[in-house]
C-alpha cells in the first residue's frame, strides 16, 4: 500500500505541474520555483512531514521536498545558533543535492555537445 500511495502523491504533484506549465504559460522555471516555495510554505505550517510520513518518497523525491529541506534545516539550527544558524541549516541538510547536481552537471557537460 506504501507504493500505492507514493504513486499517487508524486503523480499528484507532476500533475499539478504539468497542469500549470499547460494552462498557466508558466515555463520550467517558474514552476520549479513554485515547487520549491510550496515545499517550504507546507513545511511552515508542518504539513510537508506529515505527507513525508503518509507518501514516503511521493513526498520526498519531488522538489517540494527540496523547500522543505531547506526551511527545515534553517529553522531547526535558528533555534539553536540564532541568525547565523539559518545558514548553517539551510546548508547542512541541502550540501548533499546541490553538490550532487554540480557534479553531475559538469560530468554531463564534459561528455555531451550542447546543441545551438
Amino acid at each position: 500500500m506504501n507504493f500505492l500511495w507514493a504513486f499517487v502523491v508524486g503523480g499528484g504533484i507532476c500533475v499539478i505541474g504539468q497542469l500549470l506549465l499547460d494552462f498557466a504559460k508558466l515555463t520550467p522555471a517558474h514552476v520549479m520555483s513554485s515547487f520549491v516555495v510550496a515545499g517550504a510554505v507546507l513545511d511552515a505550517f508542518d504539513l510537508y512531514d506529515n505527507l513525508i510520513e503518509f507518501a514516503g518518497a511521493g513526498a520526498t523525491v519531488p522538489i517540494t521536498s527540496f523547500g522543505h529541506s531547506l526551511l527545515h534545516g534553517a529553522m531547526e539550527q535558528a533555534d539553536e545558533h540564532g541568525i547565523i544558524g539559518i545558514a548553517i541549516g539551510i546548508f547542512e541538510l541541502t550540501s548533499a543535492g546541490i553538490a550532487s547536481a554540480i557534479l553531475f552537471g559538469f560530468i554531463v557537460a564534459v561528455f555531451f555537445k550542447p546543441k545551438g
